[in-house]
């Protein structure tokens, strides 16, 4: 492999790790889903069962800049502030807790 396409790889490989490892802590009015025509979104029942039986404790559940933003315990039992995809039930943020 030449370096110029190495050096490529290397630099995208950084970008993309990056960008996955800040997805993940989100300022709350930063987040934004795409928007979801009505009958393309999921049920919020729906993603409740599944959280749930990932071992989440769900509180609440609310809409939220297009996203479910959704409020309890995690998997960890550690306090969350979760937002979720409403079509995909893809997590596209957290909100950090305090320590």
């Amino acid at each position: 492999m030449n370096k110029s396409l190495l050096f490529a790889a290397a630099t995208a490989a950084a970008l993309l790790g990056s960008a996955s490892a800040s997805a993940q802590f989100v300022e709350h009015g930063a987040v934004k889903c795409a928007p979801v025509p009505k009958e393309e979104m999921r049920p919020q029942m729906e993603l409740q069962r599944k959280l749930t039986g990932e071992g989440w404790k769900v509180r609440q559940i609310k809409n939220f800049n297009g996203c479910y933003e959704v409020y309890g315990f995690d998997e960890k039992g550690q306090r969350a502030e979760a937002f979720f995809d409403p079509k995909t039930f893809e997590k596209v943020g957290q909100v950090k807790q305090p320590s």
